[in-house]
């Protein structure tokens, strides 16, 4: 078996699985958020329960909406509150926590070996770690919440393998934006996509993260990593609980293999309004640009804070341009704090937001106008992900977004760093 079908396997009854087969996998969390939490949370109710499964395993995180943007969020925030202090179940709190996919890791809630759902698409995240992560609708939700399992189909698994070094300023972001620009938006399409090779070996865990998260953005229904040794240096500090790690076996069957040699690839950009619409920078033409989001749960940690302020430190944002920074979390806004880094943002004339999801799904904190084109760090970039229909988004690593905030255009980084 490879990757996906050892964690499944290991979460049923069978002693193997196979792709197109129907299990019930017992689940080790169950995650949702301020859009889909309160749909659950009702659905939950009309079953007539009093108790969910267990409540160590159920976690629910105010990130999307918050801090609250209206009277409707603010609601939803207190249905939330109200549930998980009846359940006894995890809340993470405006001020205490973060997004969701950077949360989770971070705290140790996530691990490998895991069978994890979320009530979002960009659960696959967590795949990073080695767990089986994958997003849900919130009626699935609410009956995993109920039994502690999920009725799924097991998927097939394309393996992915990239050869050689890509440049400099070039990370996941830009490994899994050539993937998805070469297989397009449904080129794994309830697939399983388990990334190896020499250039993954290299790439440290905040751009395995980067890479996972977007495995969705393919059709993908999870993207796995082996667990190595920066894997488990990661985790080991942070790990809650037990944890097992597998391994594909030497045999293991893919539906198909797709090799990559990625020497020396550059810096991608994804033009509107497909995350698969994706050129070299070098090919971006310097498209003037109004406004950079440098975060989400994409790009908002810590390795993507420090590379964007390697650019932006000693010069300042283009007049015509917002520049925006997120931090995912708390934890790393206070180590971007002590390392000096928010202050580069600050200087530089860039605004900085305790952490929210916000701008990355249209939400608040960098909504944009008719017309006006943005470049981001987050996952999508479709007609009015970020606001106005006739708005436009392009998706980049860190450090093209930081030099595109100073350029006032999409532009490569060795263009402003000298």
């Amino acid at each position: 078996m490879n990757l996906a079908e050892k964690i499944l396997a290991a979460h049923t009854d069978r002693k193997r699985v196979r792709p197109g087969e129907f299990v019930n996998a017992r689940v080790d969390v169950v995650l949702s958020n301020d859009i889909t939490a309160p749909i659950a949370i009702k659905e939950f109710q009309k079953l007539g329960l009093s108790h969910v499964f267990d409540p160590r395993q159920i976690v629910m995180v105010l990130d999307h909406f918050m801090p609250s943007r209206d009277i409707a969020s603010a609601e939803i925030a207190k249905m939330m509150r109200a549930f998980c202090q009846a359940q006894e179940a995890m809340l993470f709190e405006i001020g205490k926590a973060g997004i969701e996919h950077v949360l989770l890791p971070e705290q140790g809630i996530v691990l490998p070996g895991q069978v994890v759902i979320g009530g979002d698409s960009h659960t696959c995240t967590y795949g990073a770690v080695g767990a089986f992560a994958t997003g849900v609708g919130s009626t699935d939700l609410a009956a995993a919440m109920a039994t502690g399992d999920l009725w799924m189909k097991v998927p097939p698994t394309i393996k992915f393998v990239y050869h050689g070094h890509p440049g400099r300023w070039t990370g996941g972001k830009d490994l899994i934006l050539h993937t998805i620009g070469d297989v397009g938006v449904d080129g794994a399409l309830y697939a399983a996509m388990e990334f190896t090779g020499e250039a993954i070996d290299a790439l440290p865990m905040d751009g395995r993260f980067t890479m996972a998260n977007m495995a969705v953005e393919a059709g993908g229904k999870a993207g796995l990593f082996r667990v190595d040794n920066k894997t488990q240096l990661y985790i080991k500090s942070r790990a809650q609980h037990p944890y097992n790690v597998y391994e594909p076996d030497p045999d293991a069957e893919y539906a198909r293999i797709i090799e990559y040699d990625v020497s020396g690839l550059g810096p991608q950009v994804a033009f509107p309004h497909s995350p698969a619409n994706v050129r070299p920078v070098d090919k971006a033409g310097g498209i003037e640009i109004n406004q950079v989001i440098i975060g989400s749960c994409t790009n908002g940690r810590l390795d993507d804070l420090r590379v964007a302020a390697q650019v932006m430190k000693g010069k300042k944002v283009h007049d015509r341009v917002r520049c925006i920074v997120i931090p995912g979390s708390q934890q790393v806004y206070i180590d971007a704090l002590e390392e000096r880094i928010i202050e580069i943002f600050i200087e530089a004339g860039a605004a900085v937001s305790t952490p929210t999801c916000g701008p990355c799904f249209g939400g608040h904190t960098g909504v944009l106008a008719a017309g006006e084109r943005c470049v981001s760090t987050t996952n999508r970039n479709f007609v009015g992900r970020m606001g106005h229909p006739k708005s436009e988004i392009y998706l980049a690593n860190p450090a093209v977004a930081a030099a595109s905030a100073v350029a006032g255009r999409i532009i490569h980084p060795d263009e402003v760093v000298k």
